[in-house]
C-alpha cells in the first residue's frame, strides 16, 4: 500500500514531490540527487552551530530535500499532526511528543561521555522521534554524526549491513536503553574522524528509501492510542532497567 498521509498520492504523486511523480523509484532518485546535493551544506550548517537544538534537525531536512518536497523542513506536527505513523511492529513518536523525543536524544547526544559509551542509544531517540513524513534516516544519520564528531569519533558505517542495522535499530525501538543498538555499532566506532563525516554517511547501506513508512491510522482512532499508550508504557520499563 502507497505512503499517502496527504490523500491525494493521484493528482500531486508521492507525498507532493516537485515531479508529481507517483513511481517509487523516480520520487527515491529525486531523493537521492538532493539529498548529495545538500549533504555538504547541510553539514556545514550542523559543524558552526554551538549548541545542536531542533530547529537544526528542521533546517538539516530542508536543506537535504527542498529540491524534492515544498514541505521539507516542516515535521510530522504542522502537516501530519492526526496521523500515527509506522514503521514494521513499531508507532513512531504521537505528533506531539516528537520534540519531546528529539530534545532528549539531543540533551544526551551532547553530553560527550555518554555519547560515546552510548552512541546506539542516541541514535534509537533521534529515529523513534520519526520528526519527517520522508527523509528521516538521511537527516537523522547527519545530526548523529555531527555529535559524535564532536565526542571525538566517528562511525563506519560503510562496514555496517543494513540488515543487521534495522534489526538492532527496530530492537532499539521496541526497549531502549537496554544496548541492543549500543553493541551492534560499537564495532564499527573509529577515533577521530577517519575521513570526512559526508563521505562515511554516503558509505552507509540502507540509504535508498525502500523501507517505507505507513500511516498506521488517525490519532484519535482508540485501539492505535491503546498501542501507542502500550507502547510507551514498555519503552518506560525498558528505560528504568
Amino acid at each position: 500500500m502507497t505512503f499517502d498521509p496527504f490523500g491525494d498520492f493521484e493528482t500531486r504523486g508521492y507525498l507532493r514531490n516537485v515531479a508529481k511523480a507517483k513511481d517509487p523509484s523516480i520520487v527515491q532518485r529525486l531523493q537521492h540527487n538532493s539529498f548529495l546535493t545538500g549533504i555538504d551544506a547541510a553539514l556545514e550548517h550542523l559543524k558552526g552551530r554551538p549548541t545542536l537544538a531542533y530547529g537544526d534537525v528542521l533546517h538539516t531536512h530542508k536543506t537535504l530535500f527542498e529540491g524534492v518536497f515544498p514541505w521539507a523542513g516542516e515535521d510530522r506536527v504542522a502537516n501530519a499532526p492526526n496521523l500515527f505513523v509506522s514503521k514494521g511492529p513499531v508507532l513512531f513518536a504521537h505528533p506531539n511528543d516528537i520534540r519531546k523525543a528529539i530534545d532528549y536524544a539531543l540533551q544526551e547526544g551532547q553530553d560527550k561521555a555518554l555519547m560515546r559509551q552510548n552512541p546506539g542509544q542516541v541514535m534509537g531517540y533521534l529515529a523513534y522521534g520519526h520528526p519527517f513524513l520522508d527523509g528521516n534516516g538521511r537527516t537523522i544519520m547527519l545530526v548523529h554524526a555531527e555529535l559524535a564528531r564532536r565526542a571525538g569519533f566517528g562511525i563506519d558505517w560503510g562496514s555496517t549491513g543494513k540488515d543487521e542495522y534495522l534489526t538492532a535499530l527496530t530492537a532499539e525501538l521496541e526497549t531502549p536503553d537496554q544496548g541492543t543498538l549500543d553493541q551492534y555499532l560499537k564495532p564499527f566506532v573509529r577515533e577521530g574522524a577517519g575521513g570526512t563525516v559526508a563521505e562515511a554517511i554516503k558509505a552507509a547501506p540502507g540509504l535508498d528509501g525502500n523501507n517505507a513508512d505507513a500511516v498506521a491510522g488517525t490519532t484519535d482512532n482508540a485501539a492505535l492510542k491503546a498501542q501507542y499508550e502500550a507502547q510507551q508504557l514498555r519503552r518506560r520499563k525498558s528505560q528504568a532497567g
